[in-house]
């Protein structure tokens, strides 16, 4: 894609003037790194606090009668028991169980469902909830809202400075508020592993929200690279990477987005095949791995068994700068899914020696209670 096709975010200025290195991602002109680094980045974030512009990605607002029983129609998660103020994670599924992509979707408030999609999968995101939920819900796409995330062990007292109640937010609530002189709605959530906030405002007011952010010593804006490697170390999938329309929530071992209600009712695209999946488990299994010698295992790289068979692939990889070691993530056979199975990686020719570990690879760090 040329740079005259590219999109740009209400941030990309003040990406150009902190030094950024921009680069084509979902369509749009991001930062991949800073002066600093990607390394340095990464563990500022693991430290401090981290500030990212995560405004390609898609935001709206589902309103109708009854928006949470209908998006119940295109997911497999208990949105019709949604409480005001909170915000769950789901997928949305194809007719075979498929992932289309994964989401957030919450209550900041009362005017409807709040949605936030994958930037590069946002337009068809939003067709086939048309499609599929035609004359029960209305879709206003946000376009005129930019979304940052401050990520890390420092955010919150950052954010109090800002806006106070911040810190009465525990992992997963979203409130819709006055901060920074404008609204805002804010969720204590991120995808780094750490604690730390969705912050969506007026596309107008972003690049003062961000300079007052950035005002604060402890917080760096952090880029793409810093942001696919703290995900990784958080065993966090990234869509049409880890997970696709060909993978189930089981496989990609998000059954958890499936709820139990949900599983009783079958009532979801692709139940079927998740209900067999839950019972009889799945063909394959995404899972951790530590590659134990070589250089990092990435995408498409084949795993394959102690003697040698090829078994599966890797699909997200590369060196943990907070283990100082190479990790991946990837699909195996279930008979070789648990913790402790010994594998290789196939890099560049070579087979190295690979181990299976419990995910995330760095202990999250959510803000579950006060």
């Amino acid at each position: 894609m040329s740079d005259e096709t590219l999109k740009t975010t209400p941030l990309y200025e003040a990406h150009v003037a902190a030094g950024a290195r921009m680069v084509p991602f979902a369509g749009y002109s991001m930062p991949v790194q800073y002066k600093d680094g990607v390394l340095k980045e990464h563990l500022w974030c693991r430290e401090h606090a981290g500030l990212f512009d995560v405004s390609h990605m898609g935001q709206a607002r589902l309103r109708g009668v009854s928006p949470l029983s209908a998006f119940e129609e295109v997911t497999p998660g208990d949105f019709i028991g949604l409480k005001p103020g909170k915000q769950r994670y789901s997928v949305l599924l194809n007719k075979t169980g498929g992932i289309i992509d994964d989401l957030m979707a919450a209550r900041p408030d009362d005017d409807g469902l709040f949605v936030v999609v994958n930037g590069a999968c946002k337009d068809n995101d939003f067709k086939v909830i048309d499609n599929e939920l035609a004359g029960q819900v209305k879709i206003e796409r946000l376009e005129n809202r930019a979304l940052m995330a401050l990520q890390g062990p420092e955010a919150a007292a950052v954010l109090a400075a800002h806006i106070p109640q911040a810190t009465q937010m525990v992992f997963m609530d979203s409130k819709s508020l006055e901060g920074f002189g404008t609204d805002v709605i804010l969720s204590r959530s991120g995808y780094t592993g750490e604690d730390g906030y969705e912050i969506s405002v007026p596309a107008s007011e972003a690049t003062r929200v961000w300079n007052l952010l950035c005002e604060d010593e402890r917080v760096r804006p952090i880029g793409l690279g810093a942001r696919d490697s703290l995900r990784l170390e958080a065993g966090l999938p990234l869509y049409g990477h880890d997970v696709d329309e060909s993978v189930s929530p089981i496989e990609a071992d998000l059954a958890f987005s499936v709820s139990v209600k949900r599983r009783e009712a079958r009532d979801f695209p692709g139940a079927a095949r998740i209900a067999k999946e839950l019972a009889e488990g799945a063909p394959r299994k995404r899972v951790g791995l530590k590659v134990l010698e070589g250089a990092p295992a990435r995408e498409g790289a084949e795993i394959a068994d102690e003697g040698g068979a090829v078994v599966g692939v890797v699909t997200s990889g590369g060196f943990s700068p907070s283990l100082s070691s190479p990790i991946a993530m990837g699909f195996v056979p279930p008979a070789l899914a648990a913790p402790g199975s010994k594998l290789k990686v196939i890099v560049r020719g070579k087979a190295q020696a690979a181990e299976v570990v419990k995910m995330p690879f760095v202990p999250h760090r959510y803000v579950r209670k006060l």
